[in-house]
């Protein structure tokens, strides 16, 4: 046990109090352990300086250049005096400036010719890139011993920059780096012998060393694989773990039966399913034949018919004797889930009332509004089993509720619900029950392998005939005004065709806390007009009734109205008395009206590409084309127009998330509740090693397979404890 240790030294002890908190704070690293998986980011060369032409905005970075000139300038009457350096490196230039009692050092110091790393964070004045007051370290011989050193550490050698902060430069963790590399040596090695051997990797406290002090850029490469391998697979094993536990779990087998409710079913289906739906329909039935729970994720766009296979499912668990349940993540979806069932199903809905068939059973909603009498009614055909579905949002969670016989859970928008609520629904079957999680947020097929790594995944990517094409454009509202003016002229034309259109805002603009940000951030818009607050719902409905849309009748819709208006205003849009529904994301998930064929999305360079798509799918449900304006005032040469220009060039989901990993990092993707697991990749990016990812699981699945308990391999075992503490095991456990 000696030999983990050292890695679980806290920071304090070799690098004192100050840093240590620094660490802590800004940098989230308390031990050995973590410091030496604080990976650099990028490494520079002796002689090879950074591109100053490719600097980012706003990023605290690193820069080693030279000094091409500097001059005191005086202000205010010659009371104050800043020193104005110009850095060059051939790629661009940089000014960095220096104010009141700073400028006397840099002044003897930077001097036209000498070079040096900078570090600072990156702003813009007048039109010029510059660094404000940044902490440098000369990198020529002078007689400071700090800056020999500096030469020593630096010459002929790679230079790793880390993820620094303000209050810590990269060169100053680069040396508390040095303080704990020594313990590199007590790593605990998670691979297995013969499987390190038989890739040729790099032992660990080689590899950590490696990527901290490399000499070539081959040593680099070697760490980076080993380190890679070790997150994919470390984090595969206790996914592959948890499978087989679930795999030993018990459950009923739900079998569908002949001339049952599911053929009924399917013999008044006015269409035929398409291949898609055939075939993921027969993966989630050979799993909910078998003797432990299925837990399977059902991807597919938004339109293709995923409802569909999950009622079927559910009529195949009624048909074997046991009962359905659909979570949805808000009332509304609820309501519409119920709504279209019901009309799916038709007779067959109503099993024991006057008209029903015979073969037909109770589909019953059960939410947190409804009224007493109906609620109690649910409860009691639930407890009877006279319901074989129930569709509710977490209401059906309650300790109140209890099942007859629970066979199914299906729940729509994974990421929307959180893990501990699947959990408490799995504890009210007699054996857990079988569980369908769907998304129509598509999942690249290695976030699917790390994220959802405890289910098997189906995907539906097959549009059902008779969805119209969605035709998607960017207005670039501050380049070409006369564009804005023109998306409103077009709703006006959709509305005089009988139509109706969605305008969304990613504010809704009505609250005091609010009123004081988009105060403060006026101020700030108007000293520069790029960080003006979003644009809200309740402002725009109000500028679009007097102005472009004057006449039509405009209505408002957001999350803090109170339910029973939500619902009246979906109603009335939904039966076609409100043309235009200025709203926020609220509707982004299955709100379901087929008259509407617009949508104008105000400053979409806010939303990633994700959910951009998730918002356009909310048209063209219909027979009649949709048409989506996304509106932004975002420069033209930005990553957000670029994303702009591909959410508009593609009806391809999986591309656009892909777009969104690439350009958002993973965790923010899947939201705050996926993202346990997350944060112990450091070095892995789940869009670029695919292949990486892809192997691990396979070895980690061979591994578990042969030694569930990883009893023959111990420090497997340690290093697994050490990934899952507390709450990440609790994550995996209900994932």
């Amino acid at each position: 046990m000696d030999r983990v240790s050292s890695f679980d030294e806290p920071l304090k002890k070799l690098l004192g109090g100050a840093t240590a908190k620094v660490m802590a704070e800004h940098l989230d690293l308390h031990t050995v352990g973590d410091l030496l998986h604080h990976y650099p980011r990028r490494y520079e060369e002796r002689g090879k300086l950074t591109a100053l032409a490719d600097l980012p905005l706003d990023e605290h970075v690193t820069v080693v250049a030279q000094v091409a000139d500097a001059r005191i300038l005086m202000f205010n009457n010659g009371r104050g005096k800043r020193l104005e350096v110009t850095l060059t490196d051939g790629s661009g230039r940089l000014q960095l400036v220096f104010f009141g009692h700073g400028v006397h050092k840099p002044h003897k110091e930077l001097l036209p010719g000498r070079q040096a790393m900078f570090a600072g964070k990156v702003s813009v004045f007048n039109r010029k890139m510059q660094l404000a007051h940044p902490t440098y370290q000369l990198l020529d011989a002078s007689d400071a011993d700090e800056a020999t050193e500096a030469v020593d550490a630096f010459a002929g050698r790679l230079l790793p920059i880390y993820p620094a902060c303000k209050q810590l430069d990269s060169w100053r963790i680069a040396k508390a780096v040095d303080a704990v590399l020594p313990s590199a040596q007590d790593a605990v090695d998670p691979l297995p012998a013969a499987l390190r051997e038989g890739r040729g990797f790099t032992p660990l406290p080689e590899a950590l060393l490696k990527v901290h002090r490399p000499q070539t850029k081959a040593d680099i490469e070697d760490a980076k694989a080993r380190l890679k391998w070790d997150e994919a697979f470390v984090l595969q094993v206790a996914l592959a773990r948890r499978r087989y536990a679930d795999t030993q779990l018990p459950a009923a087998a739900r079998r569908p039966v002949a001339d049952g409710l599911l053929d009924a079913f399917d013999a008044k289906l006015p269409f035929t399913l398409t291949e898609g739906q055939e075939k993921v329909s027969k993966e989630i039935f050979d799993d909910l034949a078998t003797e432990h729970p299925m837990h399977r994720l059902l991807q597919g766009e938004v339109g293709s018919g995923k409802t569909m296979v999950a009622l079927r499912a559910m009529l195949a668990v009624v048909d074997a004797g046991g009962q359905a349940a659909m979570l949805a993540p808000t009332e509304v979806l609820a309501q519409q889930h119920h709504r279209s069932i019901t009309e799916m199903m038709g007779e067959l809905a109503e099993g024991g009332m006057l008209g029903g068939s015979d073969q037909g059973t109770k589909v019953v909603l059960l939410t947190g509004s409804m009224g007493t009498a109906a609620r109690r009614q649910a409860l009691l055909d639930l407890v009877t089993g006279e319901a074989g579905i129930v569709i509710g949002t977490h209401a059906l969670i309650e300790d109140k509720v209890q099942f007859h016989d629970l066979g199914l859970v299906v729940v729509d928008e994974q990421h929307r619900f959180g893990v501990e609520q699947r959990d408490a629904l799995r504890s009210k079957g007699k054996q857990p029950p079988h569980l369908l999680v769907m998304t129509a947020t598509p999942i690249p097929r290695t976030v699917a392998m790390t994220v959802f790594g405890d289910l098997e995944t189906s995907v539906l990517d097959q549009l059902p005939a008779g969805r119209s094409p969605i035709a998607s454009h960017v207005v670039p509202a501050k380049d070409k005004p006369h564009f804005l003016a023109r998306a409103w002229e077009r709703v006006r034309e959709e509305v005089e065709n009988g139509h109706q259109a969605y305008v969304v805002c990613p504010r809704i603009g009505d609250d005091a806390e609010e009123e004081k940000k988009g105060k403060a951030k006026k101020k700030a818009a108007e000293e520069d007009p790029d960080k003006r607050p979003p644009l809200a719902v309740l402002e725009i409905a109000d500028e679009l009734r007097k102005g472009a849309l004057a006449g039509l009748s405009v209505e408002v819709l957001h999350g803090r109205m109170h339910p029973d208006e939500k619902d009246d205003v979906m109603r009335r849009f939904a039966a076609g008395d409100v043309d235009v529904l200025v709203a926020t994301t609220v509707i982004e998930v299955g709100v379901n009206v087929p008259n509407a064929t617009a949508m104008v999305i105000m400053d979409a360079d806010r939303f990633g590409a994700s959910q951009l798509h998730q918002l356009r799918g909310r048209v063209g449900r219909g027979s009649a084309p949709g048409l989506c304006l996304l509106v932004s005032e975002a420069h033209e040469a930005s990553p957000a127009r670029a994303r702009l220009s591909a959410v508009a060039a593609t009806l391809d989901g999986f591309e656009l998330s892909r777009i969104d990993l690439e350009q958002r990092r993973e965790g923010d993707v899947l939201g705050q509740a996926q993202s346990g697991v997350r944060s112990s990749l450091r070095m892995l990016t789940v869009i670029d090693d695919e292949e990486v990812i892809a192997a691990a699981r396979e070895e980690a699945v061979a591994i578990v397979a042969a030694d569930p308990e990883l009893e023959h391999l111990p420090e497997l075992r340690t290093v697994l404890a050490a990934l899952l503490d507390k709450d990440r095991e609790e994550y995996l456990d209900k994932g």
